[in-house]
């Protein structure tokens, strides 16, 4: 018995051997072409000083009492002339004001937060289900993002990332934003705030989504001496 018992001692020893140091997965593949661009963070995974500035807060209502409101903002010059024609039929004398502002690029579809040996296991599910393009990215040291696409349309990102939740792996979306233009809006609520067909514009697909904020407030108006004295710099001598 002393003898069988050291032989599968030796058998169990000699397996977990094999295991660890033999039939180690293979390191899963890179994208060298990748590994020199910038590393795409969100939002929330930037220090606080780098991170935009919030918005004001947006409502959908306003103080009935408001004098003038901007609704926006819209992507484009066609949903922000779409929108005029509709708020004009309804009544209102819209004004378009621009501002600059974070538009969002694209949608990045991702599997983040995997080590290595995760990293490989879920290329194997991934292929399994038909997924073939997953690149392996670097995180933070020896962590791993899995990047599954770039869209610049929501909705194939998130049918992408829906793909990849079928295969048994998180997928998350991230928005890429860039510096671009943000058009707005302005009217005088006439009736109150609540006569602005804001649900009307998103239902016929203007914009997905759009609110109501005060106005901006409008520079002083220069008076007396000082308006003189501007008057007088901006005329061109003879």
């Amino acid at each position: 018995m002393r003898f069988v018992f050291f032989a599968l001692l030796f058998v169990n020893l000699a397996y977990l051997a094999w295991s660890h140091w033999i039939d180690a997965p293979r390191p899963a593949r890179v994208n060298e072409t990748m590994t020199h661009l910038p590393q795409l963070k969100l939002v929330d995974e930037l220090p606080p000083a780098q991170r935009p500035q919030p918005r004001a807060a947006q409502k959908t209502s306003l103080d009935t009492a408001t004098s003038c409101v901007s609704l926006g903002p819209f992507a484009d010059v066609g949903s922000t002339s779409q929108a005029a024609a509709l708020l004009k039929d309804r009544g209102f004398e819209p004004r378009q004001r621009t501002e600059p502002g974070a538009v969002t690029e694209s949608y990045w579809v991702y599997v983040g937060g995997l080590s290595q040996p995760e990293a490989d296991r879920a290329l194997v599910a991934l292929e399994h289900n038909g997924i073939r393009d997953a690149l392996v990215m670097p995180d933070n040291g020896e962590v791993r993002r899995l990047s599954l696409g770039v869209y610049a349309e929501r909705a194939r990102a998130d049918r992408r990332a829906e793909a990849v939740r079928q295969a048994g792996l998180k997928a998350d979306i991230g928005t890429r934003k860039m510096p671009g233009t943000l058009y707005w809006l302005d009217l005088a609520p006439v009736g109150g705030t609540d006569a602005v067909p804001v649900q009307e514009l998103t239902a016929r697909g203007v914009a997905s989504r759009i609110a109501m904020q005060p106005c901006p407030a409008a520079p002083p108006i220069q008076h007396g001496a000082a308006a003189r004295e501007l008057s007088t710099a901006s005329t061109p001598r003879l």
